[in-house]
């Protein structure tokens, strides 16, 4: 649960200053709190890369165009199914030809010469020039230019922030996919229900907050020429013991989110419990933090603390912060 004043730990002191927004929008002019009533909603290819670098061992992963020979080079590599590379272990079919595990898995003959896959033939010698060089991300064709050693290569495409962005919605119904840049447009015309306000200073009110089961409120807040999305969960995170959990996330990467912090209230009844921290990128999302209690967070005995009549109301306020 969380405690009154706690503060998260990666706040940031705001500033006057705002940081340049990704398109050109006017910052919100000062003004009263606006305020949204928000009702509950229930339970809630990768590319072909085109370049790579001979590298003596793991650790030497770079960025930056490279030769048409090492394209070729690591054209060998690239599995004849989802055109991805056939990283170690590397195993063959009788005739020699390669294809990745992911795929391997999945067929019954080899896709190149519909011989047999079994037995597992491993191939040492692919495995050693594979160790000997730097692969390209998966998603350098939306911008992301490293090339890295095999070993590297699953643990940063994880976490690639060139790769595709999810629906940020909280829930598992919605499996839409894009870039940043289509985010807002898929919100708005599949997510139509959701609320947005304009300002920097908000109340955000969570309508049937004793609804029984796990139930979410969302609603949009936009400043500083970016758009940022409030999310307040409901769920049984212990058995026999609902929690709330309140949240906000940036439209935005990771680095652009680091320019804001947000600050959570409840205040009333001569009461107040506040939050505070910098503001998740859409690509985190909600699930991490939940997990580890890094957002607002309280049970109901808390919030009927602060409730009007079953509705919950958040101030929430964002910032700009200093570098």
């Amino acid at each position: 649960m969380s405690r009154p004043s706690s503060t998260g730990p990666s706040a940031n002191k705001p500033c006057s200053k705002p940081p340049p927004p990704p398109t050109p929008h006017a910052p919100s002019p000062a003004a009263p709190p606006a305020a949204a009533t928000i009702s509950a909603a229930g339970p809630g290819s990768s590319a072909v890369p085109a370049a790579a670098a001979v590298i003596s061992g793991p650790g030497g992963g770079g960025a930056g165009p490279v030769s048409p020979q090492h394209h070729e080079l690591t054209s060998l590599f690239e599995c004849p199914v989802c055109f991805d590379y056939v990283l170690p272990p590397i195993l063959q079919c009788q005739a020699g030809h390669l294809v990745c595990n992911q795929c391997r898995q999945k067929l019954s003959c080899c896709p190149t010469c519909r011989g047999a896959l079994t037995p597992s033939i491993r191939n040492l010698a692919m495995e050693k020039v594979a160790s000997a060089v730097l692969f390209p991300c998966k998603y350098a064709t939306t911008g992301c230019s490293l090339t890295l050693h095999h070993t590297e290569k699953p643990e940063h495409e994880d976490v690639c922030e060139y790769r595709p962005y999810s629906c940020p919605c909280p829930g598992a119904s919605c499996k839409w996919q894009g870039s940043l840049e289509a985010v807002m447009a898929h919100l708005m015309h599949a997510h139509k229900s959701i609320t947005t306000l304009q300002g920097e200073d908000i109340v955000f009110l969570a309508t049937d907050i004793d609804l029984p089961g796990a139930v979410d409120w969302v609603m949009m807040q936009s400043c500083f020429g970016y758009h940022f999305m409030l999310v307040l969960e409901k769920q049984e995170k212990y058995e026999g013991h609902q929690q709330f959990f309140a949240i906000v996330l940036l439209i935005g990467t990771r680095k652009q989110a680091e320019n804001f912090a947000y600050r959570l209230e409840l205040n009333g009844n001569r009461r107040r419990l506040t939050w505070e921290a910098t503001p998740r990128s859409i690509h985190d999302g909600v699930a991490s933090a939940i997990m580890n209690s890094d957002c607002l967070v309280f049970d109901t005995a808390i919030a009927h603390l602060f409730a009007d009549n079953g509705n919950l109301g958040i101030n929430v306020t964002i910032s700009t912060c200093c570098p």
